[in-house]
């Protein structure tokens, strides 16, 4: 295993062309204007709903940078790009609340099932991702949260008070949910295709974390198959690890853990606010940090009884968990650990990682462009608001060019 340094942009920029690296230059920097982001999230999906021409001009920018392809089949050639590097690939079928409707629930889960076939046949896609939303009803998501908290004790005793505040047809639609997610997940655990399951809101999470759990106690035996999203960025995210640890030491399951800052920051404090409750969210990115690398500390303290997924952009926190991997004597290639950023960015991350030797992926959405816009969105405003987030990967761009043209 070589020598790790995130500061090596050959290494980071070696899978794009010149052509591709003064494209990406120009949308990071584009990024940086804070009133085009504001004016290009607002106008983007009003563009696409109203069905005006733009479709060519977002897969030829933020589309192709962030996004592996409309389709399972065009995302093939990214994903062997990225497996000449030794980076392997978690296929996200982008679709966000799918259509409410039974119909289109039952149709996520065929596209669910799909994904892990395909995943299956792929030398280097260990893992996909699954949105609860794609084949649950909001509402009904709401409901059974809300009835969740009115409730005392642990999760699982006031998950089994709040199904019985469902109505019959209600129950029927939740043993649907339950019977869709079975399905995917055996799927999974028979193709050898782990599934990580995406977090969602505050006001939805308790009935996501409850399946999750009851789909690990199940598939996660012999070894990871699923792997439940625990946002650090709320401030109760680090007991709720410990609990899960207790469950899956009590039930005889391996926990899978995907670690993450998060995803609805502002969405999340606004809501908070309006309705008069205190805010989920850590008062601060320190707190959030010193909550994820604590996090880090405890799943690598447990990995034998934790699979962990470490899906993070910041330096330190992937620093750390080599730092303490092998402090602990344990092998690049242990079947819990593994690493992971977004397509489209922290490339010097990835790409380091993946040449000293350490299990890596590239998480790669697909899907239709007007499915993935509420995503595309998010990353926009990801960079340009995340502090010196833009700088940074403009500034490694910029190196690499610098760099190139120097030879």
């Amino acid at each position: 295993m070589g020598e790790l340094s995130f500061d090596n942009t050959e290494n980071a920029f070696a899978y794009k062309s010149d052509k591709e690296l003064k494209k990406a230059e120009f949308l990071f920097s584009s990024m940086g204007y804070s009133w085009l982001v504001n004016w290009g999230t607002k106008w983007t999906p009003w563009a696409i709903r109203a069905g005006l021409p733009v479709k060519g001009l977002i897969r030829d920018t933020i589309f192709s940078q962030f996004v592996g392809g409309e389709t399972l089949e065009e995302t093939a050639p990214v994903a062997d790009r990225l497996g000449r590097y030794h980076v392997r690939v978690i296929l996200d079928y982008g679709v966000e609340g799918g259509e409410e409707g039974e119909a289109g629930f039952d149709h996520a889960c065929e596209e669910f099932m799909r994904v892990i076939d395909y995943a299956a046949t792929q030398p280097n896609i260990p893992f996909m991702s699954v949105k609860v939303t794609g084949i649950a009803r909001f509402g009904l998501l709401e409901k059974l949260d809300h009835s969740l908290d009115l409730n005392p004790g642990p999760l699982m005793v006031r998950y089994r008070q709040a199904v019985e505040t469902l109505t019959e047809e209600e129950k029927a639609e939740w043993a649907r949910v339950g019977e869709r997610m079975v399905r995917i997940c055996r799927e999974a655990s028979d193709k050898r295709v782990g599934v990580l399951i995406d977090a969602e809101e505050t006001w939805i999470q308790d009935p996501v974390d409850v399946l999750t759990i009851l789909m690990m106690e199940r598939f996660n035996r012999q070894r990871a198959v699923i792997y439940n999203t625990i946002q650090l960025y709320r401030h109760d995210r680090l007991g709720f690890l410990h609990d899960s640890l207790e469950a899956a030491e009590q039930r005889t399951f391996i926990l899978g853990a995907k670690l993450v800052r998060g995803a609805y920051m502002e969405k999340e404090r606004r809501r908070a606010e309006e309705r008069g409750y205190a805010s989920p969210i850590q008062p601060d990115k320190e707190a959030t940090d010193r909550d994820y690398n604590e996090g880090v500390r405890f799943c690598i303290e447990h990995i034998g009884r934790i699979a962990l997924i470490l899906a993070s952009h910041n330096e330190y926190s992937n620093l750390l968990a080599t730092q303490l991997l092998v402090q602990r004597g344990v092998p690049v290639d242990h079947p819990h650990i593994h690493f992971s950023q977004l397509y489209g960015m922290s490339d010097h991350i990835t790409f380091n990682l993946a040449k000293a030797g350490w299990p890596v992926s590239k998480y790669l959405p697909f899907g239709p462009i007007g499915d993935v816009v509420p995503y595309l969105m998010r990353r926009a405003q990801e960079n340009s608001s995340v502090s010196g987030q833009t700088g940074r990967e403009l500034g490694l761009i910029r190196k690499e060019i610098r760099r190139r043209r120097d030879l």
